[in-house]
């Protein structure tokens, strides 16, 4: 029982828009030094609470308490003056103003005459606050993006924020930027910040925080001190079911090759990549950050060639020097980042998925025919029950897990052999990552070669035939189903030497 009295209360709060109930009598309490992870679906209702937390949107019915007196949030402004704040995963900076000037451009009633050298020295005592070195007078356009987050956080205690949401912080930041951001988010809990942290990576919800809130279809489904929660039930209450509908993979593999690498090499980047992909088979690629695995991927698609070794592909050796090339072989790429690489954001799902292969769908006079491209659309969006209305639909207006159905269908319409998966289910919830894997299994069961590179070792272990484990742009082994552990694949890209299986 928390000894402290709350400092934030949502009690029964519901909101509808038009047919959907997005939210229906939710309540959330938060408590100062305490990190609350809100945990479900994309369309749990996550980001309604959050919008009404920060008054972007009005509840239609439901109270907010704030230390215990009831307050209206009519706007982001009355939001912040309640001491409320919210941190996204894309910071929100203004990118051509240095770090002072970033931390303190909400500031209001400063006078009209800026004095320098105290907001300078204010900056500095707020990083100072948090353990961070930061140059106050630096241009915040350079900044890493976990910099660039730091910088929000201090913007957020500049304002003498009492709550703190954290909605996907650690999506884009690598291991080591995660670990530097949780340093700070027990800095600010030990200062006495209640804060609200969304995140669909598990590991880090468990690591990180106090108490746990599940929602599920707009609904409160179970609210705990981590302490009695466990993976297990925490997917069940997001989802629905339990975790034995995920990471099915069946047996496909065929003795036929698709693909043989033989020592390939690019420099300063990568080398002595030795490996087959089977008919059928799923090799997948672990590794911490910037182990190299991507770079060899983008190599097989001829994005940045190789500079040395042999590409063997369906028997026959090849130099791959575009992604052209690579498509026309029957190699497909689906990247990591698909707002940036994989999808035209405001382009319609039927324009998306024929894009590669956009002759297919051209008259002689390169007018597009919307009635084919939509066709081939409407098949994939049945295949892999993309939620949309039609296909039609921008693809902007899709949740994390359709946009990457889109992505796939894109480049399963090309007709590939071989199929690059570049962390298929970051960013999408366990409900759509359990689809995701489902399509990777029936494809693996199609006979198609799939390369699955992923930073989920719990996912690369259960999807792969073999996993394939790099260091530092070196290849530390090839782990058998039976041979590939977390303890023996983490080993293995730390860089300890172990038994492995054959090629």
């Amino acid at each position: 029982m928390n000894q402290l009295s709350p400092v934030l209360e949502i009690r029964g709060v519901s909101k509808r828009f038009d047919a959907t109930q997005a939210l229906d009598h939710v309540s959330l309490t938060l408590y100062p030094g305490q990190v609350h992870a809100l945990l479900g679906e994309n369309g749990a209702g996550k980001s309604t609470l959050i919008k009404i937390m920060t008054g972007i949107h009005q509840p239609d019915q439901g109270a907010i308490l704030l230390n215990g007196r009831s307050i209206q949030v009519t706007n982001s402004s009355q939001a912040q003056l309640h001491g409320i704040a919210a941190i996204y995963q894309e910071p929100m900076i203004f990118p051509d103003l240095n770090v002072a000037e970033n931390i303190f451009i909400s500031h209001r009633g400063r006078g009209a005459v800026v004095n320098w050298r105290k907001m300078y020295h204010d900056a500095s005592d707020i990083l100072g606050k948090l353990g961070v070195h930061l140059e106050v007078r630096s241009q915040a356009r350079g900044l890493t993006l976990a910099a660039q987050q730091t910088v929000e956080i201090a913007k957020a205690l500049s304002l003498k924020t009492r709550v703190l949401i954290m909605d996907e912080p650690t999506a884009s930041l690598s291991v080591h930027e995660v670990t530097q951001l949780f340093n700070l988010v027990r800095t600010l809990r030990n200062q006495g910040v209640a804060i609200l942290f969304i995140s669909h990576r598990l590991e880090e919800i468990f690591e990180i925080a106090d108490h746990i809130t599940i929602l599920r279809d707009g609904k409160l489904i179970s609210s705990k001190p981590v302490s009695e929660v466990t993976t297990e039930t925490a997917i069940r209450d997001m989802v629905g079911r339990d975790m034995e509908s995920f990471f099915v993979k069946d047996e496909s593999r065929r003795d036929d090759l698709i693909l043989s690498v033989q020592g390939l090499a690019r420099s300063g980047v990568f080398s002595g990549i030795t490996f087959d992909i089977h008919h059928g088979e799923v090799l997948g690629f672990a590794g911490l950050v910037g182990s190299g695995r991507t770079d060899v991927a983008l190599a097989l698609f001829g994005i940045s060639p190789a500079d040395e070794g042999k590409i063997i592909y369906d028997g026959q050796p090849v130099t791959i020097h575009s992604p052209a090339q690579a498509t026309h072989l029957g190699i497909a790429y689906v990247p990591e980042d698909r707002r940036e690489y994989g999808l035209v954001m405001p382009m319609s799902i039927a324009a998306n998925i024929t894009l590669p292969m956009l002759r297919r769908y051209l008259t002689r006079l390169g007018i597009v025919k919307r009635r084919a491209e939509e066709t081939t659309a409407e098949e994939y969006r049945q295949r892999f029950s993309i939620r949309a209305s039609n296909v039609r639909l921008v693809t902007s207006k899709l949740s994390g897990g359709n946009q990457q159905k889109v992505v796939l269908s894109k480049w399963l319409n090309t007709k590939p052999r071989l199929l690059i998966l570049d962390e298929p289910t970051r960013g999408i919830d366990v409900s759509a990552k359990a689809e995701v894997h489902h399509i990777i299994n029936e494809l693996a069961k199609e006979g198609l070669g799939i390369l699955l590179i992923s930073s989920d070792l719990p996912e690369v272990l259960a999807m792969s035939d073999r996993v394939l484990v790099m260091r530092e742009g070196r290849q530390m082994g090839i782990f058998t189903r039976q041979e590939a552990t977390q303890e023996t694949v983490m080993t293995a890209a730390m860089g300890q030497k172990i038994t492995v299986g054959g090629i």
